[in-house]
């Protein structure tokens, strides 16, 4: 029997790529690359040579059922995991963990986002078989930590302590989004690596921490054990887990376990949850701007990402440097790309003014 499991975490909104991210279809479900594949379906790809299908789980949103189940028809619909309301990836790892293990007692899990880039799949796959074989040995949480390209801000680092084996090491400490300067001394240091949100551990160890670090959320599907993988553990999930906190799974266990290791990796990764992310890794004209779905007569004007729903549309700029144009239906957003932090207030405020009629 195979033990290696894969979860793939896809119920997010995508704020931050608002407004071409909307409530009704978040980026993991857009295929930004014109490549015919979304970011889910890209993802789904990369774990394949890993992991059989049957043991590829998706956590989503019950409003996304549909769009996943025709995004990933290879899937068995019992293996999409439909969160009744969004309560952040405590609780959704929460669930998947006791629904794997229910399978599979002796089951190991990866856990993945839905919107990275992963350009290395060669690599990914070998750290990730590696990971595995360590978690597999060792009762411990185990996250990737990317070799730092630049001094980037929106990204958190992890620091490497001792040395452990091939290119695991303990984690010595954890920093969220550091400014500038501290950014560059990070990277300068060589002992700071961004934090992929990628995680590997066994279904017992994420469940004993569960125990130790979220008690509140481990009460809420212990209550749940003897159900987990048969005809009514739906319903037990529509009606207990509106009670868990919504909290992250990385502030709430992982930082907090003195069983926390990283795997140190360059897999040409690239979470591409921000349109600065989205412009690094598109192709770009000769005049440095990144054009989407649309035509773009630019004069004196670098450096932008200009991006469309409607593909016939065609987009005049003059003398615009570095900025965000994103065109989609009803909402036009024009933002520089050093004030893309801003753009999840923007929504705030947007829902404060108009309600959900613009998300």
């Amino acid at each position: 029997m195979n033990h290696r499991y894969c979860v793939i975490m896809c119920g997010g909104i995508g704020a931050r790529l608002w407004p071409y991210s909307r409530t009704a279809t978040p980026k993991q479900f857009i295929d930004f690359f014109g490549t015919g594949r979304s970011l889910l379906q890209m993802t789904f790809d990369r774990i394949l040579p890993i992991i059989p299908k049957e043991n590829i789980f998706l956590v989503t949103n019950a409003a996304y059922r549909d769009t996943v189940a025709s995004q990933i028809p290879e899937i068995n619909p019992g293996n999409i995991l439909l969160e009744p309301v969004r309560r952040n990836t405590a609780p959704a790892v929460a669930w998947a963990a006791y629904h794997i293990a229910a399978i599979d007692p002796d089951a190991s899990m990866l856990v993945t986002p839905a919107d990275q880039l992963i350009t290395r799949e060669n690599d990914f796959i070998n750290a990730i078989n590696a990971g595995f074989d360590f978690v597999e040995a060792n009762p411990a949480l185990l996250t990737l930590g990317v070799t730092p390209t630049r001094p980037e801000t929106g990204y958190g680092y992890i620091q490497v302590g001792r040395h452990i084996a091939g290119d695991i090491s303990k984690v010595k400490t954890f920093t969220e989004k550091p400014g500038r300067d501290l950014a560059e001394v990070f990277v300068k240091s060589g002992e700071f690596f961004w934090n992929s949100g990628i995680f590997l551990w066994s279904a017992s160890s994420i469940i004993d921490a569960l125990h130790d670090h979220t008690p509140e959320i481990a009460a809420v599907f212990d209550k749940g054990l003897g159900i987990y993988n048969t005809p009514d553990e739906a319903a037990f999930i529509n009606d207990n887990f509106p009670a868990c906190p919504s909290v992250p799974v990385d502030t709430t266990i992982i930082e907090k376990s003195t069983k926390t290791y990283v795997e140190t990796v360059n897999i040409g990764w690239s979470d591409l949850g921000t349109w600065s992310a989205l412009y690094d890794n598109s192709p770009r004209n000769r005049d440095a701007n990144v054009t989407q779905n649309c035509q773009v007569i630019a004069n004196a004007a670098s450096g932008n990402i200009i991006s469309v729903t409607n593909s016939d549309k065609l987009i005049l700029v003059d003398s615009l440097n570095d900025f965000i144009v994103a065109d989609s239906d009803d909402v036009l957003l024009i933002c520089p790309k050093t004030r893309e932090q801003s753009i999840r207030q923007m929504v705030n405020d947007t829902r404060q003014l108009f309600g959900e009629k613009y998300l």
